[in-house]
């Protein structure tokens, strides 16, 4: 005797989850891929604008693998990476609050792509103990739309998740909203407390592989910057 009556509706809710996550992971691997292209032009644009400087400034980008790309300029390093892994939101979290997703709760699941900063000389020195900082998570979901949780001006520019959606323009904008932001997010002296003591292996070891760790707030509080500017934001 066959099951398949019995089990059609276990069935059809394996079938309609695995299509709305393949559906997401298509939108996010796309947008990806914009993120890529938008890259690229900047790129193109910086080496081909005649730029009157004294000294050389780098302005590059790498491809580190199908799912993360790297974009180095001036002394900073900005990494593109996307997760391969379809996400819905917590109860508690705000996108479950608004009307957007409360119509069709099928918009709450998302792909990510994580923006984090980190400086130029980690990787040149490679300091392996150095650190970097989440500066952006971009979610896209099964419609195309997208907002992102992220500090200062990527935060509050890109939070309106009912009308935003994802396009080579928009994945422009947010690559250059990133890059202004790592400009303005300065490496800040250590506490002294942090640094006044350094051990003979670490003063043994070569630079390249010392213990003492770098970072733009290492010592500090993140959300010390500027208290107000700088804490994460969430969507009203």
């Amino acid at each position: 005797m066959s099951n398949i009556p019995e089990n059609r509706e276990l069935f059809d809710s394996i079938i309609n989850k695995a299509t709305l996550k393949q559906d997401v992971y298509h939108n996010t691997y796309e947008t990806f891929n914009q993120f890529k292209t938008g890259i690229k032009e900047l790129v193109r644009e910086f080496q081909n604008t005649e730029i009157q400087s004294k000294r050389a400034i780098p302005f590059e980008h790498k491809n580190r693998g199908e799912f993360e790309v790297e974009l180095k300029f001036a002394g900073d390093i900005l990494i593109f990476m996307m997760h391969t892994n379809i996400f819905e939101f917590s109860r508690d979290h705000e996108v479950m609050k608004m009307p957007y997703v409360q119509e069709d709760i099928e918009r709450s699941y998302c792909g990510i792509i994580n923006i984090y900063n980190f400086l130029g000389d980690s990787f040149k020195y490679k300091r392996i103990n150095d650190v970097g900082y989440l500066i952006g998570r971009v979610f896209i979901n099964k419609d195309m739309h997208y907002f992102i949780e992220g500090k200062r001006e990527i935060g509050f520019l890109y939070q309106n998740f009912a009308n935003a959606i994802m396009d080579e323009h928009a994945a422009r904008n947010i690559i250059k909203s990133s890059i202004k932001y790592a400009l303005n997010f300065d490496l800040l002296t250590p506490p002294y407390n942090e640094v006044k003591i350094l051990s003979v292996y670490e003063i043994q070891t070569t630079l390249d592989n010392m213990k003492i760790k770098t970072g733009k707030r290492l010592g500090f509080k993140f959300q010390a910057d500027h208290d107000e500017e700088d804490k994460t934001e969430t969507i009203d």
